[in-house]
């Protein structure tokens, strides 16, 4: 058993200090329990694209997270701008109905991992060896890694009140996140799971949930904090609602990949985060999207 010292280190095993591993015992891989809840993740995946844990931090390292996500908050970058969920440029010669056409403000803000210390809990959760063979045996896979992109792995992202996320994809297939700070008033994770698919867009069918026409579509999800959730966003339409009240929503996101070396897109890079690095620039001009999808 490898243990964990104060700082983020990618060989840890034991996450015990932080993690609530009496109900989530990722130390333990052969432990029946946490078979049972990789499997009953597996199967909340399965059917509707999202899988919450709660409570997945102790009592004292949840105050912890959430002292350290206060204190990060005033290194956010914030932007306000119009975005499609695509994150592409518009294109007059679509109709106005195509959702590639909708643009709506984006207004919330985020912390890359550059800034987020190495002894901080989300970093250390992120690196963790047993964090990541647990998020690889939920969502079926051998094996996921970190991302190489030096400010998306890891991130914080920030919603002051009357602030909100508008509908987006996910550049990964999959993203695992924990709030550590809930609004006292909206900031509520509302998802469409599996509204497109690699062998189509379903424009239409994505604009009448865009547009306010349809709420069919729809699921809501009201996070507390320290719950931990996995959620396969690369087909699944989703935003975060208006945050109401006095209160920032804080949330890590914690960025996996099927394959070694992903690095962000360039222009939702410059969007999200206001700098690109040199990686960036290199992996634009190498990039080639196997699934075929817009973004």
């Amino acid at each position: 058993m490898v243990l964990c010292v104060s700082l983020a280190d990618a060989e840890c095993l034991d996450l015990g200090d932080i993690v609530n591993t009496d109900r989530y015992p990722l130390h333990e891989p052969e432990n029946p329990a946490l078979r049972d809840l990789v499997a009953a993740c597996r199967a909340q995946l399965a059917a509707t694209g999202s899988a919450v844990l709660h409570d997945f931090l102790r009592p004292e390292a949840l105050e912890r997270a959430q002292l350290e996500g206060r204190a990060l908050a005033a290194k956010t970058y914030f932007s306000t701008r119009k975005v499609n969920a695509y994150f592409t440029a518009d294109d007059p010669a679509l109709p106005a109905s195509d959702p590639r056409r909708m643009f709506m403000d984006r207004t919330s803000g985020f912390v890359t991992r550059d800034l987020i210390p190495a002894d901080a809990i989300v970093h250390r959760i992120y690196v963790a060896q047993s964090m990541k063979r647990f998020i690889a045996a939920c969502l079926d896979e051998a094996r996921v890694w970190e991302y190489a992109d030096p400010y998306a792995g890891l991130v914080q992202n920030v919603m002051p009140p009357g602030t909100e996320q508008p509908w987006h994809y996910d550049t990964n297939e999959f993203i695992v996140s924990m709030m550590t700070q809930q609004p006292s008033a909206g900031g509520d994770f509302e998802y469409c799971p599996n509204i497109r698919s690699p062998h189509g867009e379903n424009y239409e069918g994505v604009g009448r949930v865009i547009g306010g026409e349809s709420r069919a579509p729809v699921n809501v999800i009201t996070l507390r904090p320290g719950d931990l959730q996995l959620f396969k966003g690369r087909f699944s339409l989703h935003r975060v609602t208006k945050v109401g009240g006095e209160v920032e929503r804080h949330t890590a996101i914690f960025a996996y990949s099927q394959k070694p070396g992903v690095i962000g897109r360039l222009e939702r890079t410059r969007q999200l985060y206001g700098r690109v690095s040199e990686a960036h620039l290199e992996a634009e001009q190498r990039l080639v999207r196997a699934d075929g999808l817009v973004d």
